[in-house]
């Protein structure tokens, strides 16, 4: 589809299709060469590039849309995410040991006196007491001592055990929700959805939402503002009318990535503009992104699942004013965010909750800050909890790991499972599944999936694309009985390539080697799709040699 969205103009002044020279040809030939475009290449399939000087997700895939919408519901889950390792100790209290928790933080400890209490035994600062009436009116709940067995202390590390749904003895590259979404509905790259699946501002690069072929199911940018910019400036560029060369092809390819992004963009801009919000939100960071997700929601985008992010909670050094800074956004970003719903009647549809990578340690340095810990509150907001409280155990100040870091009470994969099963609807199996085979028990959040999403009758088919030692890929698929299959290749723009195996096939393993009618395929990016017994299954690949 060769245009641009409706009274919006072109982002770039790009000549006609019918125009373009050979002297600007030769020009972006001069300025391209094989090693960039595979470098770009590598940024395309890890779902994320650089537009108009913005890092952007390009997502046209959406398999959990239609499992959503297939449970008739209108909720939506915000994760809040605290980057950097939020102080849980500073943030719900622990009265009840107040002494023990004054000895070890005697400079940077919250006095009593400059806390309001949520019951006789936790208590949260003052700067947050915009969630007092919340608590009060029952729409807030503390999931105590979150986190896992060894807690990684580093980052990165714990960032990417979060998303992936693992723990520090396995690395993996997909995201929890990613594994979900490709197994629900396989045939995705065949099948776009109208609207975006996920969103997620300011943690591009996280790998939630990413699946096993590094495909990334989450529309993403860094900053709200950017978001509306570029869904503003949207605008599709032609992929069919290019030179016949190497350039040609990855020149096609990356408009194709860039136009699906400008897609999406064109449809969070229509519901934010179907909206507006009813409050008025502190100019702040978690604040901002909350008000435009408020507008995305009203304005009827139908997206399920967003990701926001607020930074800055290292806090190593100088810990009560920064920490300040950023509980005050919390607290007063949450409460406007559900004002704003309610004034729409959306607040019952939304749940939101915060994940930090892991807490901090109770015995504050020699800095007045507090350095990298273990286990940490979990806060979860919105109407639909029906009633305040705490879950879990409060873990002890007193009995610490070795390490001197408090010990964990909580699986965070209790919380995940929880939310997906009785907030989205998901078949309790497929939650399990996408947590890698593992059954977590749910906690009583004080909320039921409404109306479940009928279990679906997938085939049972396992299909992975091998990258070989000489640079070539094998598709292996297995088969859980004899049935009929083809094995087709498509090129980005999803145009038929070859047709690699058709026939009637045998129950177990197969594999069919991916090449071109003449043994040579071009490099970039392809799509095979399997149909076994009338149901599609897809997966992209990548031919780099």
């Amino acid at each position: 589809m060769n245009q641009y969205p409706k009274n919006k103009a072109p982002l770039f002044n790009m000549p006609h299709k019918h125009e373009v020279s050979k002297d600007a040809h030769a020009q972006e030939h001069a300025a391209w060469d094989r090693r960039s475009f595979f470098k770009a290449l590598g940024m395309g399939i890890g779902g994320s590039m650089m537009l108009g000087g913005m890092r952007v997700g390009a997502t046209a895939l959406s398999p959990l849309t239609k499992a959503l919408a297939a449970a008739d519901s209108d909720r939506v889950l915000v994760f809040i995410r605290l980057k950097g390792g939020n102080d849980g100790l500073n943030t719900i209290i622990p009265i009840y040991d107040y002494s023990t928790y004054a000895n070890l933080r005697s400079t940077i400890r919250i006095n009593q006196s400059d806390a309001f209490n949520l019951s006789a035994e936790f208590a949260m600062p003052n700067y947050m007491n915009s969630l007092e009436s919340f608590w009060n009116d029952g729409k807030m709940k503390v999931v105590h001592g979150v986190g896992y067995e060894d807690q990684s202390l580093s980052h990165f590390r714990s960032s990417d055990i979060w998303a992936t749904g693992t723990d520090e003895s396995e690395v993996l590259t997909s995201g929890f929700l990613g594994r979900y979404y490709e197994e629900e509905y396989p045939d995705y790259l065949n099948n776009p959805p109208s609207n975006p699946l996920a969103i997620q501002i300011g943690s591009v690069g996280n790998l939630m939402f990413r699946g096993s072929d590094a495909t990334d199911y989450a529309f993403s940018v860094t900053d709200p503002n950017q978001l509306y910019q570029l869904a503003q400036n949207g605008w599709l560029h032609d992929v069919n009318n290019l030179p016949e060369c190497l350039y040609g092809e990855q020149l096609g390819f990356l408009r194709a990535i860039t136009n699906s992004t400008y897609t999406y963009a064109g449809v969070i801009n229509d519901a934010y503009e179907a909206s507006s919000n009813s409050v008025s939100y502190p100019n702040s960071p978690l604040s901002n992104q909350l008000a435009l997700i408020a507008r995305l929601i009203k304005g009827g985008l139908g997206t399920k699942v967003y990701l926001v992010t607020l930074d800055g909670f290292d806090t190593h050094a100088e810990q009560p004013d920064a920490h300040q800074t950023l509980l005050t956004d919390l607290a007063l970003g949450v409460t406007t965010f559900f004002q704003d719903l309610a004034a729409s009647g959306r607040d019952n549809d939304v749940l939101a909750m915060t994940i930090s990578e892991f807490g901090r340690r109770p015995e504050q340095n020699a800095s007045d800050g507090t350095d990298h810990g273990a286990a940490a509150p979990s806060m979860f907001f919105g109407p639909a909890l029906e009633g305040n409280g705490f879950i879990g155990n409060h873990p002890s100040l007193s009995n610490l790991d070795f390490a001197g870091n408090l010990i964990f009470d909580i699986d965070y994969r209790q919380l995940y499972a929880s939310v997906l099963e009785h907030w989205l609807c998901i078949p309790e199996s497929d939650v399990d599944e996408a947590l890698l085979n593992v059954h977590y028990d749910r906690l009583e959040l004080g909320f039921e999936c409404v109306t479940g999403i009928e279990e679906n009758d997938r085939l049972g088919l396992k299909h992975q694309a091998l990258y070989m030692p000489d640079g070539s890929v094998t598709i292996e698929y297995s088969l859980p009985a004899n049935m009929d299959v083809s094995v087709e290749l498509f090129n980005i723009m999803g145009q038929q390539v070859e047709l690699l195996e058709s026939g009637y096939r045998s129950q177990g393993m197969h594999r069919v080697p991916v090449k071109g009618s003449t043994g040579q395929l071009a490099n970039g990016q392809y799509i095979y799709r399997i149909v076994a017994n009338g149901k599609p299954y897809s997966r992209s690949i990548v031919i780099t040699r």
